[in-house]
């Protein structure tokens, strides 16, 4: 298997230096414009790779790896998240699919507790006064935000990020809770000085920030309901930089509106680039273009990863960021 070139197909443009080590190691075909492939495109990817490698903007859903040829016989994907691509369907077809954990956790903490600063000390909002020169000048009570230190902030989701997440919190003296499917170890709680909740319903009601920080799975689907929204204080804050669909959009757009909720940070939407209209309009939420994740040493560790997996895959071997219906 090892002595012949792999055909390997992109979807999207990666990193130069990614592309070039594809291209070196492998038949690689590379993506010449950044615009996901379509439909069509992916189906005639599928019937032609020995490998493909996907992001998050592409569906690898049943019907398309139904018409998957002989040759494909792994999914390389360019990202840590797989709810986009059908890992049972893909393991009942012999079809090996990988990932790229772990590489991004620090980049996407980062962004957590910016948006967080972001929301609570009304950034974007004194951005747009000195953009729109429209300052006249210092006043006592002028773009009054809060305080970041003393609050508590709320954790969905205690995995790598979440921790990050936590470790960066306390450094600001935030008070850190959090709700997870499994209990941390006395060690990494105390670590951070964590308070663990059982129930996420009493947690969210007692927060003064909560962080979304799981992924997107059936049982997350909306766990941030209206019901569960309506817990929150009027003066609490939420943040997502996790997957849109975990925050019923609609749900959350209202309360906002309607002053339930005091603001919301969010790097991801429930129906990707179709974002809510009315969120737009309003001074309390910071809307990012998903960049949790959008840094030069972050992106081409996973396309290390890629490489790495495609590789030890082509050399006989189990890839190490192998996916299995079982994790997910």
């Amino acid at each position: 298997m090892a002595s012949e070139r792999l055909s390997v197909v992109v979807t999207r443009r990666l990193p130069e230096v990614v592309e070039r080590r594809l291209s070196e190691l492998f038949d690689a075909r590379l993506r010449e414009d950044d615009t996901p492939m379509t439909r069509d495109e992916l189906v005639a990817a599928v019937r032609q790779a020995d490998v493909l490698v996907p992001t998050i903007n592409d569906r690898i859903d049943a019907g398309l790896i139904g018409q998957a040829g002989a040759r494909l016989k792994l999914i390389a994907n360019y990202g840590a998240g797989v709810d986009h691509i059908d890992v049972l369907t893909a393991r009942q077809r012999g079809i090996l699919v990988s990932n790229t954990p772990g590489v991004l956790t620090d980049d996407t903490a980062d962004m957590t507790m910016a948006l967080i600063l972001a929301v609570t000390r009304r950034i974007p909002e004194g951005l747009a006064v000195m953009q729109g020169d429209d300052w006249p000048g210092w006043s006592p009570t002028a773009l009054l935000g809060g305080r970041v230190a003393g609050r508590r902030l709320g954790i969905l989701g205690m995995g790598r990020i979440g921790q990050a997440v936590a470790r960066r919190a306390a450094a600001f003296g935030m008070q850190i809770h959090y709700h997870n499917r499994h209990r941390l170890r006395p060690e990494i709680e105390a670590e951070v000085g964590a308070t663990y909740w059982e129930s996420l319903d009493q947690m969210a009601a007692r927060m003064d920030v909560l962080s979304l920080n799981c992924p997107h799975t059936p049982s997350t689907f909306h766990l941030m309901n209206a019901r569960r929204l309506k817990l929150m204080k009027p003066d609490a804050v939420i943040v997502n930089t996790s997957r849109g669909e975990v925050i019923d959009e609609n749900a959350l757009t209202r309360m906002l509106r309607a002053g339930e909720i005091a603001g919301a940070g969010l790097d991801v939407y429930e129906n990707g680039t179709n974002v809510n209209p009315r969120l737009r309009e309003l001074k309390n939420v910071v809307l990012l273009p998903h960049m949790g994740s959008a840094t030069r040493e972050g992106r081409i560790e996973m396309g290390e990863k890629v490489l790495l997996n495609i590789k030890t895959y082509h050399d006989g071997h189990r890839p190490p960021d192998q996916v299995v219906p079982s994790m997910l």
